[in-house]
């Protein structure tokens, strides 16, 4: 400015304070040039040739344990309502597992938490690496089709919101054995029962409980113990190696690692 004159010494703390707010304006700047900035285009690449693409996937410990906890939470949740009170798309347990996936990762904000009608909501992080349905193949989670990934895949149908159990099975999800003792938190347990219309039915692992939705109309959600089930009053529910009804445990292929 015209006549403005100051010691030297003030001059350098002027300067000083200039550059500190010029940084902050650059990193103000630059955050939100990184916000507006399109996406860059995804890696195709599927490292498990399981079809699922390695853009989905939880690449640290701590987005698998967020998802975990989410998941798991999401499905007791649905165990706490009345039957009447769960989300109109929650009719069998193929619907109970995608909607606690889904849920899972989103934002977890107030608006969120009012949509859910959660009184309380738990003091956990969310994933870090996207947020439902803003993923590269918006809100198509699922695979449908087996296969390794291409890209031609993202066009050509073979992800969908919707998948049965046996979907969810063959092709989102990878075997671990029949042994219960490997199963965390957020796996699934598949069984086959021919003699129902639906045969595939998937349940929940907790840790020290299970929930599932019965699948019948209308059904209800259930939450044993790990010990009731293996004492289930048909053994053709029960999860032990010994019966050929229980296909196994399985873990969602974005947990792979």
């Amino acid at each position: 400015m015209k006549g403005l004159r100051l010691p030297a010494a003030k001059w350098a703390v002027v300067l000083s304070v200039a550059a500190c707010l010029g940084c902050s304006q650059q990193s103000r700047e630059a955050r939100a040039h990184t916000r507006s900035e399109p996406m860059k285009p995804p890696s195709m690449a599927d490292s498990f040739g399981d079809g699922t693409p390695d853009f989905l996937r939880l690449d640290t410990p701590a987005d698998r344990r967020a998802f975990r906890r989410w998941f798991t939470f999401l499905a007791e949740q649905q165990f706490l309502k009345e039957t009447a009170e769960l989300p109109a798309e929650v009719k069998d347990c193929a619907a109970l597992v995608r909607f606690s996936y889904r849920e899972a990762l989103k934002k977890h904000d107030a608006r969120w938490a009012a949509d859910m009608k959660l009184t309380a909501v738990p003091s956990l992080p969310n994933i870090g690496k996207y947020s439902y349905p803003f993923t590269p193949l918006e809100a198509n989670l699922f695979r449908t089709a087996r296969g390794a990934f291409e890209p031609e895949d993202m066009r050509r149908g073979r992800f969908a919101q919707f998948a049965d159990a046996q979907t969810l099975m063959l092709y989102n999800t990878y075997e671990l054995g029949k042994q219960l003792e490997r199963a965390q938190p957020a796996d699934l347990l598949f069984f086959h029962q021919p003699i129902q219309d639906q045969p595939f039915h998937a349940m929940i692992f907790l840790g020290g409980h299970i929930v599932y939705h019965t699948g019948e109309t209308p059904g209800e959600i259930r939450r044993p113990t790990v010990e009731e089930l293996l004492h289930h009053p048909e053994p053709r529910w029960r999860p032990n190696p010994g019966n050929p009804y229980f296909l196994g445990v399985y873990r969602w292929n974005i947990l792979r690692d």
